[in-house]
């Protein structure tokens, strides 16, 4: 069964991540594709964000994707923008682009359309990554309408958050 998070959930869960990233005096950059701003949005409904929260970058087009945040373009042509090596890319592109000291990135397919047998809709990596540290990328398979994917996204993205500031 699919658990679809609430706006409430969303919101403990932003509020739960921007405690940890104050204590940690850590900022956050966000780097999304399929969530288009989604997981910044969420972040920034928390007031006092500012202080933790450096900027999100919504790229969905491959061009977007190589001008933004450095991504390859060898890399999007032979794995596709919804792979490891993809998500890798935009997530330490993320850093190098912004000021802040950990990143998450996503990319994936919300649907309806988009799917393929390899890459059904809701295939969805997740990376995550400090200043100076190691990527860290998960691959989930989220079921459900566009808008259940992508809630499903955010809360992943956002709980990934809190085990890399644990």
């Amino acid at each position: 069964m699919t658990i679809v998070p609430t706006d409430a959930e969303l919101d403990a869960l932003s509020q739960a991540t921007g405690a940890r990233l104050l204590a940690a005096r850590q900022m956050l950059v966000t780097a999304e594709s399929c969530t288009g701003g989604w997981i910044a949005k969420a972040v920034t409904d928390v007031a006092g964000s500012s202080a933790w929260f450096d900027c999100g970058m919504a790229v969905y087009s491959y061009e977007a994707k190589q001008a933004m945040l450095g991504v390859n373009p060898h890399t999007l042509e032979v794995h596709g923008a919804v792979s490891r090596e993809t998500v890798i890319e935009m997530v330490s592109g993320a850093l190098v682009h912004s000021g802040a000291g950990i990143a998450v990135a996503v990319t994936g397919i919300a649907g309806p359309g988009g799917g393929t047998e390899d890459k059904p809709v809701g295939t969805v990596w997740v990376a995550w990554k400090r200043r100076g540290g190691y990527p860290r990328a998960e691959v989930f398979h989220f079921e459900g309408d566009r808008d259940a994917v992508r809630r499903q996204t955010v809360a992943a993205a956002l709980r990934g958050l809190e085990h890399q500031l644990a």
